[in-house]
């Protein structure tokens, strides 16, 4: 059989490759404990090592194989080990590995090239970074070059990052170590149709235009009435994937242009055509944003961050800067081979096809436990919100730690998130075949009986 990250595997994982040697779970946990902070804890009660994956399969130390449906945090976007990925990075680290911005490479031109043609609109000027919480970091300074001015505008349930301007502007409690410490930055109510602010249930057909008078208020009660942006992630990803009621953007970025703002799409988990048909999240809503930044999938794993924007904004930034690692020959050869194998392989027209597949699979689990409150998502971005009782929707999450654990019993990886630790999270690549989409859905229905 040839291999492929386009065909499902017909014989076991276990005697397609030989395991190299590694050490016994317990001693790379012991000394996991013994040499890394604390604060980022991984999942699990006995938490898992992995030692080797390719597309959507992994496996642990032990040579236990596991489907993963969470893709690192919808980072290898095109699976595991990609070959053509590992190829085009195993031939740049054998021709230059490392020079830095203060010389031009052609993979970091060739890579903002591609993220030009298929960005929205005027959007062609980047900025390469290591990650999404630089890329937020670059956007948000930008914005303030541009228009003069210092306050921004998040949503609460946001993420942004680990930095102290991205954590001051995540709004969720158990991702900010330290009381608020940058001023200016202000919160405004997150679209969250299962539990809306302004009617009992799903958003009814005005909420998208109430959440917009919220943003008015937020601006013209809590900041000079001068914001500088209005940053968001198009669907809230830590926040448990949550999606916007229709209408809320193109009102969110009339209201933030009306008051001289710049409006900020976060595309770190959304982009490449995640959520399916489009290849970026804000363009179901049809706005073209000012700034937008993406990273997690941009090259299939390797460490790089991007802020795209206009021309006229980019020339705003007139102090020196550089990002040392940032837009290296390495990553960006990783990068330009990713998005050449995500144009060909049409992986927003692929995420749209598996993500159908696998919402309809969710929604006829979601009929048979009434604990699973609802499902939601776009794309190859689906989630389940667990609650003790459909009619209250209190969060259940007990039952979703329990169901995160028996879904690995049954050799599945899914993802958690919501305010509350009651969201299961599904994000696995963007190449996964119907087969391989199947095989988590039986997975996952089992897990769910280990629970109900």
């Amino acid at each position: 059989m040839v291999r492929s990250h386009a065909l499902v595997r017909a014989i076991p994982f276990s005697i397609m490759t030989q395991s190299p040697l590694v050490s016994p779970a317990a001693d790379i946990l012991d000394d996991h404990r013994r040499y890394l902070f604390p604060c980022a804890p991984p999942y699990y009660q006995q938490p898992l090592v992995l030692s080797e994956g390719e597309g959507v399969w992994v496996r642990d130390s032990e040579g236990r194989e596991y489907l993963d449906f969470f893709a690192g945090i919808l980072t290898t976007s095109l699976g595991h080990c990609h070959p053509e990925v590992v190829e085009a990075l195993s031939a740049q680290a054998r021709t230059l590995g490392h020079i830095s911005t203060c010389y031009v490479n052609e993979p970091q031109v060739d890579t903002a090239r591609a993220l030009s043609e298929i960005s929205p609109g005027e959007l062609s000027s980047s900025f390469f970074t290591n990650s999404g919480t630089e890329a937020v970091e670059t956007a948000v300074m930008l914005a303030c070059q541009h228009t003069g001015r210092s306050e921004v505008i998040a949503l609460r349930l946001g993420y942004s990052g680990r930095s102290a301007l991205s954590t001051n502007l995540t709004a969720h409690g158990r991702w900010r170590p330290l009381p608020s410490s940058i001023a200016g930055i202000k919160h405004a109510l997150a679209p969250y149709p299962y539990r809306c602010t302004f009617c009992d249930g799903p958003c009814s057909g005005d909420c998208a235009e109430r959440y917009a008078e919220d943003l008015v208020q937020v601006i013209e009660t809590t900041t000079s009435g001068r914001p500088a942006a209005f940053i968001a992630e198009t669907i809230l990803g830590v926040g448990g994937f949550i999606v916007p009621p229709s209408g809320y953007f193109e009102r969110a970025a009339e209201v933030i242009r009306s008051y001289g703002g710049l409006f900020i799409s976060d595309e770190v988990q959304t982009a490449f055509g995640r959520t399916g048909d489009r290849w970026f999240g804000i363009e179901h809503w049809g706005v073209e944003p000012d700034i937008m930044v993406m990273a997690k999938g941009i090259a299939n794993g390797l460490p790089v961050g991007a802020t795209i924007t206009r021309p006229e904004i980019a020339e705003s930034w007139t102090a020196k800067t550089i990002s040392t690692f940032g837009g290296n020959p390495l990553s960006m050869a990783a990068a330009r081979t990713t998005l050449e194998v995500m144009r060909r392989l049409e992986t927003p027209r692929r995420s749209a096809l598996r993500g159908a597949q696998l919402r309809r699979g969710l929604e006829e689990m979601a009929s048979r436990h009434p604990w699973i409150g609802e499902v939601r998502g776009m794309g190859l971005m689906q989630a389940a919100e667990l609650v003790e009782d459909p009619s209250s929707r209190t969060p259940d999450p007990t039952r979703a730690a329990a169901l995160l654990e028996a879904a690995r019993e049954e050799g599945l990886l899914l993802g958690s998130g919501g305010l509350r630790g009651n969201v299961i999270r599904l994000g696995p690549s963007m190449l996964i075949e119907t087969e391989e989409v199947d095989e988590g859905l039986r997975r996952l229905q089992k897990a769910c009986e280990r629970v109900a």
